[in-house]
């Protein structure tokens, strides 16, 4: 019985697992802050994507860059030291 019951699910689950993938975008909005460190008014999607890494201390190579992926996209990676 509990195994036609898990063949069930899986079959009631298949359609959603097997359906599109879904286009996504972010819009970060007025006033947004990572860290203390302004970042209003930044739209992010398939082919322009943003990592943010917050330091405590002084990082490395500190401020943001904009780095090529193999695909053909963009990521803004951004080196910020948590403003206090």
């Amino acid at each position: 019985m509990m195994r036609h019951f898990s063949f069930l699910m899986l079959v009631a689950a298949l359609p959603m697992l097997a359906g599109q993938a879904t286009l996504a975008e972010v819009r970060i909005g007025k006033n947004v802050r990572i860290g203390g460190h302004d970042v209003s008014n930044q739209t992010f999607n398939k082919k322009r994507r943003g990592v943010y890494y917050v330091y405590d201390s002084e990082p490395k190579n500190p401020g943001c860059k904009w780095h090529k992926n193999a695909d053909g996209s963009k990521t803004k990676v951004c080196h910020l030291k948590r403003k206090k």
